[in-house]
């Protein structure tokens, strides 16, 4: 028996969730990053839609609409407003080298398929063949956290892995409650405002947003 449409269209779906993460983990231009992680909530968003359709689960229609107003327009247009106003046009400097970091990014890979192989198994949605690559979304995520030296794209990182986090509740449970996800948004969003006022003070002080700088603050 051929494999559904929808199950298929969700699958290619979340490869690209993957390629794009590859893509952010590699990329040195910060607003080319900005665009990358607009790009994965647009992915994000489609995905929830087609479950959302497919499933009849009413609260993943919500869960799109904030995605789209929050990861797709609002935070994307916040960023690019906060490297305008802080000048940012340098490259995204990297702790270790981006071959290194691919590779790593492989091994991560094949760590979260193996690792999401018996939950997969386990589970009866029709997304559960995706959790693997979400659950590689999220470890990709965290590792262009741990590998950049600069503060704003350790927080796309970090964003970016509230993607990878939410992706891997739709492929596992059809998604959150609703209380839950409008909570989560609202403290990405203050979160990302409290990040732009400390970026500002970190360029006051240092005129550079390399937080090797804060090694220098003494009690």
């Amino acid at each position: 028996m051929g494999i559904p449409v929808t199950s298929q269209m969700i699958n290619i779906l979340a490869s690209l969730m993957l390629l794009i993460a590859f893509a952010m983990l590699s990329q040195r231009r910060i607003i080319s990053l900005i665009n990358l992680f607009a790009w994965q909530g647009a992915v994000l968003v489609a995905s929830t839609l087609i479950v959302a359709g497919t499933t009849g689960q009413e609260h993943l229609f919500y869960s799109a609409l904030i995605t789209l107003v929050l990861k797709v327009i609002l935070l994307p247009w916040i960023l690019h407003r906060l490297i305008r106003r802080l000048n940012v046009k340098w490259d995204v400097e990297t702790l270790i080298n981006i071959p290194t970091t691919m590779l790593a990014g492989l091994l991560l890979v094949i760590v979260a398929f193996n690792l999401a192989l018996p939950i997969s198994e386990m589970a009866s949605t029709v997304t559960r063949s995706t959790l693997g690559i979400a659950m590689a979304c999220v470890l990709l995520s965290f590792l262009m956290m741990i590998t950049r030296s600069k503060a704003v794209p350790q927080v796309i990182g970090f964003l970016s892995m509230e993607n990878g986090l939410f992706f891997a509740a739709t492929s596992a449970t059809y998604g959150m409650p609703m209380v839950v996800e409008l909570g989560i948004a609202l403290d990405v969003l203050v979160g990302t405002l409290i990040f732009a006022i400390f970026f500002f003070q970190i360029r006051q002080t240092f005129d550079s947003l390399d937080l090797k700088h804060m090694e220098k603050l003494k009690e």
